[in-house]
């Protein structure tokens, strides 16, 4: 009986310990915005570009980790509190401050209820008045190129690359045709054109989604154009 008695007690305890940690609330404040520079949103691979954020005081040590929608755009779901955000060394198409060498800046949050903070960044070029069009089974681009770091952090263009998706989704990872350009063969940033032929699709649709990237010399992530939807 006494064996018994004691078992009953020990269900209890943890079926009350479990009921005390399910009732806690789930965060529900939510932190938004994106990636821009000087106002202008910075496309990007979706889910490869980080950001991290911290919560000082709680005994953590490690950062909540997320990564940037492909048109740059972040959100997190928080508790209230005090934050600080940054972005991960060797990460994005762009700089990011850094307050000593190695030492990466970042940004206070106060979370008292929904906010919204664009994240500026300075990119190492920008996709400039990309025109892009479909006809007779393809995706023509014309486009100029702003090199923004021109100072010792300035770094060469690898390639650019002109991609297309039947999904909304398009990169390097993601596309069903994509044509390159060599850095080394673009002998003017102004009215670069480029193009690429529209591949059988099934199922059958007449559309598809496009947008120019950027490679830059020993940067993984690239820059891209806005996304834009092509009828064809």
């Amino acid at each position: 009986m006494k064996i018994k008695f004691h078992h009953i007690l020990l269900a209890l305890l943890i079926a009350t310990t479990g009921c005390k940690k399910d009732n806690y609330d789930a965060p529900s404040l939510k932190l938004t915005g994106k990636l821009v520079y000087k106002g202008e949103a910075i496309g990007v691979e979706y889910n490869q570009v980080p950001y991290e954020l911290y919560q000082p005081g709680f005994g953590k040590t490690g950062p909540i980790s997320q990564t940037f929608d492909q048109n740059g755009a972040y959100s997190s779901l928080l508790f209230k509190g005090n934050y600080k955000f940054t972005i991960p060394p060797n990460q994005g198409p762009f700089l990011w401050k850094e307050v000593a060498p190695g030492k990466r800046d970042t940004v206070a949050i106060a979370l008292t209820g929904d906010q919204t903070m664009d994240v500026e960044v300075t990119p190492f070029y920008m996709i400039r008045n990309a025109n892009l069009t479909a006809a007779s089974s393809k995706v023509n681009a014309t486009f100029n190129i702003d090199k923004i770091i021109t100072d010792t952090n300035a770094k060469d263009i690898e390639r650019v690359s002109l991609y297309i998706n039947k999904t909304q989704f398009v990169s390097g990872g993601d596309n069903i045709a994509a044509t390159d350009l060599a850095g080394s063969a673009i002998t003017s940033l102004s009215n670069i054109t480029m193009s690429v032929n529209i591949p059988g699709i099934s199922p059958s649709q007449n559309y598809v989604f496009a947008r120019v990237g950027i490679k830059i010399a020993g940067v993984e992530d690239m820059i891209f154009s806005p996304l834009v939807k092509l009828t064809y």
